[in-house]
């Protein structure tokens, strides 16, 4: 298999990272290969039906060109500060510049351990694989900025949880896998030559027209205030906004106790660790705002006049909100097929979901069948949403449906049918997951036959209230 590496990362301070080699595996077995993305990648689509494609994506086989590294950083979990964090059970093989034009990483994500790893073994087990590949590959699919997934392979090894699991690795590709937790860790450190070092890297690989910390910061926050208004426009929750996972490039990454809302609630929280809902939907912008006060606080050191640099930071962190207001805006108004939002439209996007809220209505069906009777079935009080929909038709552009038909996904990765899949990996059953991968990963095409049934909201019984993160 020919990979096109050209590494800048290795290049950087040695402080920066480790180099390591992922840790081999019995027998590793192909589970999914993205024909497309390889492509993209520069890599020939045929290589991934060979034999070959399963060493190489497990580990068991570095390709030419790879420098096989495991990247530092800290971070606040939760709220808690971190100071030394890292790839914990990732391994980067290297960076190829893609047929687009844009540089990207190349990551094996389950292994195996690294001086990062704080005990653990390294390894991920299936599920978690199976998820972060569905979900990630659905959020491409539907326009949001995200790490994507390569390759997916099974390890012929267990893995020790609350139980014994199949292991399995994921290939996983970004922009780059730099975070705010990057810059947390040199600046918490004073290496500032380190931290000058990383910011150079980060403006010339992400922000070319950045001519420094305070127009880098200002990107950042423009990234990063328009990715989470497109997750609020999905119902999607994260569910471990930590600055160690946040992506400096403005991708959504490590998608690991994350879900779409099924029933609306703006509280909603899935996160079996989230447990006093810091991260649940309605927070998400806030926590963003958070984040990005962490990142100025870490770019602060490079400023040569700190207290007028903590002055003009603080005024664009505080101008996140209105930056993500108007991102929410332009998201929501293109749910209802508003082509020229103003701000008079808020309240009809306000109202919508309060009622929803109220009934419990599904947040992606809703929004799906819009104008049509669906709709209308998703609420109990019945009478409410009529008024509500006599305001909206008087209100849409004319051209409402095929603006709506490109902003509402009729398909997601429920968090129901993700189980059901990972339940059938475990047993050698990978048919299931082929299936849901088909359908989230063309969201917005007409309903059929195969792929009615995931549009379907859960029933009592099938609801998913709990997510995990499988480390």
């Amino acid at each position: 298999m020919h990979i096109p590496f050209d590494n800048s990362y290795a290049k950087l301070p040695p402080q920066m990272f480790t180099a390591q080699l992922p840790t081999p595996v019995k027998a590793p077995q192909m589970i999914a290969a993205n024909a497309d993305l390889a492509a993209l990648l520069g890599i020939d689509p045929a290589d991934l039906d060979t034999p070959e494609a399963a060493q190489v994506f497990a580990g068991n086989h570095i390709p030419d060109g790879a420098t096989p590294l495991a990247q530092v950083y800290a971070g606040h979990q939760f709220g808690n500060w971190n100071p030394q964090l890292g790839d914990g059970r990732a391994v980067m093989l290297g960076e190829v510049v893609s047929t687009d034009g844009i540089r990207r990483d190349i990551q094996l994500k389950g292994s195996g351990p690294t001086p990062y790893s704080r005990g653990g073994d390294g390894r991920a087990w299936l599920g978690p694989v199976m998820r972060e590949y569905l979900v990630s590959e659905a959020m491409h699919a539907m326009g949001v900025p995200t790490t994507r997934a390569l390759a997916a392979v099974t390890t012929g090894e267990p893995v020790l949880r609350e139980e014994v699991l199949p292991g399995a690795v994921i290939a996983r590709v970004a922009q780059s896998h730099i975070r705010v937790g990057t810059f947390q860790f040199f600046a918490s450190r004073g290496d500032l030559a380190a931290l000058q070092a990383l910011t150079d890297h980060v403006i010339a690989r992400h922000y070319p027209a950045a001519d420094g910390p305070a127009a880098l910061l200002d990107q950042v926050i423009a990234r990063y205030a328009a990715l989470i208004a497109k997750w609020m426009g999905l119902g999607f929750i994260h569910g471990v906004m930590n600055t160690d996972n946040v992506s400096v490039a403005g991708e959504t990454i490590d998608y690991g106790p994350c879900a779409f809302m099924d029933g609306f609630h703006p509280d909603s929280v899935f996160s079996a660790i989230d447990q006093l809902g810091r991260y649940a939907y309605s927070n998400q912008p806030g926590i963003g705002g958070w984040n990005m006060a962490q990142f100025a606080t870490a770019l602060i050191p490079l400023m040569p006049d700190r207290d007028a640099a903590i002055k003009d930071f603080t005024a664009a962190v505080h101008g996140m909100q209105e930056q993500y207001e108007a991102e929410w805006l332009k998201v929501f108004a293109a749910k209802l097929g508003i082509a020229d939002p103003t701000q008079d439209d808020r309240a009809l996007v306000a109202d919508l979901l309060d009622l929803m809220a109220k009934d419990g209505a599904d947040f992606t069906n809703t929004f799906a069948n819009l104008g049509h009777a669906d709709a209308r079935d998703q609420f109990l009080n019945r009478a409410d949403f009529d008024a509500w929909e006599e305001r909206w038709s008087k209100r849409k552009s004319g051209d409402a449906a095929a603006i709506m038909a490109q902003a509402n996904p009729r398909i997601v990765p429920r968090n129901h049918r993700v189980e059901e899949v990972i339940t059938a990996g475990r047993n050698g059953d990978y048919g299931p997951f082929h299936a849901l991968l088909a359908a989230v990963t063309t969201p917005f095409a007409p309903l059929t036959d195969k792929t009615a049934a995931f549009a379907r909201a859960p029933t009592k019984d099938e609801q998913v209230t709990r997510t995990f993160c499988g480390t």
